[in-house]
């Protein structure tokens, strides 16, 4: 592993232990070089398909990206990151051994999860998913929600 401020490869790590449920192990490693400490992640690469968007193109998953688009609609929300972890982990652990996800597919099972974690996290996903044109498209899913 590189160290992250001298840029070395010599690093040893300092502590282990599990982390996210088993799904990760976190290390503690110091860099042999300037003596930086830092935390690494390791987890299996689960999540090896394509998405297939709206248009037909395929791109591979992301789950940085996918966890990005979390964090959007999450915004001044009282989330909290283990939250985001436990749905990212989920979202893969249900798509584990496909190949090909439709992109479509994705966004049902994170808005599933929002909805269960946060109903304003919800509104602002399904607002973009759904390409919401008008307020009367929010007042029809607000609806529906307090269902």
């Amino acid at each position: 592993m590189i160290c992250q401020k001298c840029g070395a490869e010599d690093t040893s790590v300092i502590d282990s232990r599990a982390a996210d449920n088993g799904n990760a192990i976190r290390r503690r490693r110091e860099c042999l070089k300037c003596g930086y400490r830092f935390t690494t992640y390791e987890r299996v690469d689960a999540a090896n398909f394509v998405v297939v968007k709206k248009d037909g193109t395929r791109e591979p998953f992301s789950r940085e990206k996918l966890e990005k688009s979390l964090w959007v609609a999450c915004q001044k929300r009282p989330v909290r990151q283990d939250q985001i972890e436990l749905i990212l982990n989920a979202i893969e652990d249900d798509l584990r051994g496909e190949k090909e996800v439709d992109s479509r597919k994705l966004g049902q099972l994170v808005m599933k999860a929002l909805k269960q974690l946060d109903d304003v996290a919800y509104i602002r996903y399904a607002s973009v998913y759904r390409e919401f044109k008008d307020v009367a498209s929010f007042q029809k899913e607000l609806q529906r929600l307090r269902r």
